[in-house]
């Protein structure tokens, strides 16, 4: 029997990007929609090094949100923005505060905002690795290396074997969550690896391969870091997300670029997916046959991970055609959503 709704937990977003200023209060209604609560990236410019930072962002998202109409309650959780500097003692003012969650791993030059990021991580920032292995605070991963030498679709695999398995090694107790995962082979590490060790992933992974980009021309909106990889990979992160295995659970990793910067000489990498998230991660568990999982990956397997109760609140989607907007309001300017024209056959009731 074919479902016309469909009610879950309200989840949560483990991996969201909101900008700030005039980009942030475009963007965090959107995801205050479907999700109560969201792990919020720090590579701002200037990056969210300090404790005193993210609590200064965090009111901006607060008042950026209370200033939206009808937006709903949502809690974003901060990170840190790890450099080859952070202080240990940082560590402890970040976990004490209460409001600081996770410290982010941008290999320096990886991706957006990514030049203040580590150079060597074992080398550099050990201190604040045990720091953090002490505390119980997770290390969010952005997992490729970047060595202009490999492959940019090699990029993900080479990091397992260069830094995560070594990092494993080292600190074996290290909470580590292995961001937007886009192969078979990370997919089978995150399964595989002993200790504490999750990752997240992002609906456009699940749904499209790299043949997106390329389709009618090059399409930039479908461009992100890592890049969309060959179907027998979204085929691998399908069976991951939709297995019922707690360490896989939803990150969006939403990164919402203005459209003159995506379609541009040289274009942006992120994909916009805040305003529809939910209904594209519902479209591809129902793909697979598995929609009855869907509420475990979105609203329960994150919050357990992070220790954090789960969501008492309950969102329903029902069976009508959503159809994504061209474009969206975004500041002086405006945003293209991921699949902008296409419909999806789920929407979050209001």
């Amino acid at each position: 029997m074919t479902l016309s709704t469909f009610t879950i937990t309200r989840p949560d977003d483990w991996h969201l990007h909101l900008r700030d200023g005039d980009a942030l209060a475009a963007v965090a209604a959107h995801s205050a929609r479907q999700f109560a609560r969201a792990i919020v990236m720090p590579n701002l410019k200037p990056p969210v090094t300090t404790t005193a930072q993210a609590l200064a962002y965090r009111q901006r998202i607060a008042d950026a949100l209370a200033a939206a109409p009808d937006a709903p309650a949502f809690e974003p959780l901060m990170t840190l923005y790890l450099t080859d500097n952070t202080p240990p003692d940082e560590i402890a003012r970040a976990r004490e505060s209460g409001a600081v969650h996770a410290v982010k791993l941008y290999p320096a030059g990886a991706t957006t905002n990514s030049d203040a990021g580590v150079t060597d991580l074992l080398g550099k920032c050990a201190p604040a690795l045990e720091a953090m292995q002490r505390a119980g605070m997770p290390l969010l991963v952005h997992g490729e290396v970047t060595d202009p030498a490999i492959d940019v679709f090699d990029r993900e695999k080479a990091f397992i074997d260069t830094v995560m398995i070594p990092l494993r090694r080292a600190l074996p107790e290290l909470r580590v969550v292995f961001e937007h995962i886009t192969t078979a082979d990370a997919a089978q590490y995150v399964r595989d690896a002993e200790g504490p060790v999750a990752a997240t992933i992002t609906p456009q992974h699940l749904l499209y391969n790299r043949n997106a980009i390329f389709t009618g021309g090059v399409r930039p909106h479908w461009y992100c870091l890592p890049v969309l990889k060959r179907e027998v990979h979204r085929k691998a992160l399908v069976e991951a997300a939709t297995s019922g295995n707690p360490r896989y659970f939803l990150g969006t990793d939403s990164a919402p670029h203005a459209r003159g910067l995506k379609e541009h000489a040289c274009g942006c990498a992120g994909c916009f997916t805040g305003f529809h998230a939910i209904e594209l991660y519902a479209h591809a568990f129902e793909q697979a046959g598995r929609l009855d999982r869907l509420e475990a990956f979105a609203s329960f397997f994150g919050a357990d991970f992070y220790r954090l109760p789960r969501n008492t609140g309950r969102l329903t989607l029902l069976r009508e055609p959503l159809r994504i907007p061209d474009e969206l309001p975004f500041g002086h300017t405006t945003i293209v959503p991921l699949a902008a024209g296409e419909t999806l056959p789920w929407r979050v009731a209001n």
